[in-house]
């Protein structure tokens, strides 16, 4: 399957126009539409935070990570 993306806004009556496609004429397609998000209409939704990635460059250490945890919980163990 070969996939192309391409995005386009719709006309004022509801149509949709393609061009420039990389498929020959005749061929078979499957066309699939997704609304884009935000869309020109609506403002894009702020970040309550402004670091987007608050772990990077912290420690990470793992004691044991292997050892079972719950045993207690099984009721096949008791």
């Amino acid at each position: 399957m070969n996939a192309h993306k391409i995005e386009t806004v719709l006309n004022e009556d509801g149509t949709l126009t393609l061009r420039g496609l990389p498929f020959r004429a005749g061929d078979t397609v499957e066309v699939i539409i997704l609304e884009s998000h935000p869309t020109q209409h609506e403002a894009p939704i702020p970040s309550s935070d402004s670091n987007p990635y608050p772990l990077r460059g912290t420690v990470i250490r793992y004691d044991d990570p292997t050892e079972p945890v719950a045993l207690e919980d099984w009721e096949v163990l008791k």
